[in-house]
């Protein structure tokens, strides 16, 4: 029996350690390549798109979530916070309904913002998301600094925009 306990112990030991730990599997790469169908639906986007010497604002929603709405509505609100940050906004919903967000959202009329859909589920995958809105921050030269899961404090967030 003390043989089965010490390897039942060294075995899931590591598991029990790394959910302590918090740290996100992501964290240690920087922000990964990836492509997006913009809402005129014939453009791929791509992170070589991304305009340079900017930090980057990985939004990634849902069009029916509230939070993201709401979300949506505070960046736009405090759009002139973000001026030295891309927004990047991803959803891997229908089609149609990313179109309709943008669209009432107004989000064309900003240019820091770009929204896009995630046909091959490539975001939720890499970041392992299980809320949304989920909001991941690189710097200038696309490494990991910081995320959220769920809805942020503006303070919080607003932090990390320098």
């Amino acid at each position: 029996m003390k043989y089965f306990f010490n390897l039942f112990f060294i075995t899931l030991a590591p598991f029990f350690l790394e959910a302590q730990s918090g740290a996100a599997p992501f964290a240690d790469y920087p922000l990964p390549q990836f492509s997006i169908l913009l809402p005129d639906s014939s453009t791929v986007y791509k992170k070589t798109d991304l305009p340079k010497g900017k930090q980057v604002l990985v939004m990634l929603f849902s069009p029916d979530c509230d939070h993201c709405k709401t979300e949506t509505e505070t960046i736009t609100k405090n759009i002139d916070q973000f001026k030295n940050t891309h927004i990047l906004m991803v959803t891997s919903q229908s089609f149609d309904k990313m179109v309709e967000f943008y669209n009432h959202y107004e989000l064309a009329k900003y240019k820091g913002i770009t929204v896009g859909r995630d046909a091959v589920f490539f975001f939720p995958s890499f970041y392992k998301i299980k809320f949304f809105p989920f909001l991941a921050i690189y710097d200038k030269k696309y490494n990991y600094k910081k995320h959220f899961e769920g809805t942020p404090k503006w303070e919080d967030l607003k932090s990390q925009l320098k």
